[in-house]
C-alpha cells in the first residue's frame, strides 16, 4: 500500500478551546502512540488528512517530527455527527515487517446467474492480519454465475500473499437466496382495504333508514 506524506506539528495546547482554535486554522488534533513510546500530541493539516483517509487503512508518513518521520496507521477517527468534519484522530506507530490486524473491505464483482436469485452479502469487512506496510486495499469476490444456494465462506476468499484470516474459516461472507414473493399479499391487502369502510357506510345508511321509518314518539 502506498504511503501518504502528512506534515505533522507538535501540539502544546490542550482542551476543547484549543481544539476549536486548531480546527479554525484548518488543522486536526491527533495523538500518536505505540511501540512503548510516550503518547505524542500532534496537529495535522485537515484537508490533506481528509483526502488521505478516503483510502481504507491508509499508511501515513508523518513528516516534521522531532525524531524524524514516522509511519502510522489511523486507529480511530472522530467526526462531527452533523457536519462530518474531522474532530480528532488516533494514530498508531507501525514498522515494516510488523503484523497488524485490520478490517479488510470486501468488494463484489460480476453478476450472479439470471433468474429468481438475489445476492445476500453478510460481511462488507473482514478482519485479517497483514504486514503493516503491505495492507491490502480490498478483497474482491467473484460472484459470476452463482445461483440460489451457492455461498462463499471466509476460507474461500482469495487473500494476497502474507495476509491471513482472523475469523473462523466457515464464516459466511455472502450467498445467493431466492427472492421473497409478496406482491399477491400486497394486492389482496389493497383489495380488502376498502371493504370495511364500505360495510360501515352501508350499516350507517341502514341505521339512518331505520331511524327515518320509525314513527315519531
Amino acid at each position: 500500500m502506498p504511503e501518504v506524506k502528512i506534515a505533522a506539528e507538535a501540539r502544546t495546547e490542550f482542551g476543547k478551546g484549543a481544539a476549536r482554535r486548531s480546527r479554525r486554522e484548518g488543522k486536526v488534533p491527533a495523538v500518536l502512540y505505540g511501540h512503548g513510546t510516550d503518547t505524542r500530541h500532534l496537529s495535522l493539516p485537515g484537508h490533506a488528512l481528509m483526502l488521505a483517509l478516503k483510502t481504507p487503512n491508509v499508511l501515513l508518513r508523518l513528516e516534521g517530527l522531532k525524531n524524524g518521520s514516522e509511519i502510522a496507521l489511523p486507529k480511530a477517527v472522530q467526526r462531527d455527527p452533523v457536519r462530518g468534519f474531522l474532530e480528532h484522530v488516533d494514530l498508531i506507530l507501525v514498522r515494516s515487517g510488523e503484523k497488524v490486524t485490520i478490517e479488510g473491505r470486501i468488494g463484489v464483482c460480476c453478476e450472479i446467474a439470471p433468474g429468481e436469485g438475489m445476492l445476500n452479502q453478510q460481511l462488507v469487512q473482514i478482519p485479517v492480519e497483514a504486514d503493516a506496510t503491505k495492507i491490502p486495499q480490498g478483497i474482491d469476490v467473484d460472484v459470476e454465475g452463482m445461483d440460489i444456494g451457492d455461498a462463499v465462506h471466509a476460507s474461500e476468499l482469495k487473500l494476497p500473499p502474507g495476509v491471513t484470516l482472523q475469523v473462523e474459516p466457515d464464516t459466511l461472507v455472502l450467498h445467493v437466496i431466492a427472492q421473497q414473493g409478496g406482491e399477491p399479499e400486497e394486492e389482496e391487502a389493497a383489495e380488502g382495504a376498502p371493504e370495511a369502510p364500505e360495510a360501515l357506510a352501508e350499516s350507517a345508511d341502514a341505521g339512518d333508514r331505520r331511524s327515518d321509518e320509525e314513527p315519531a314518539g
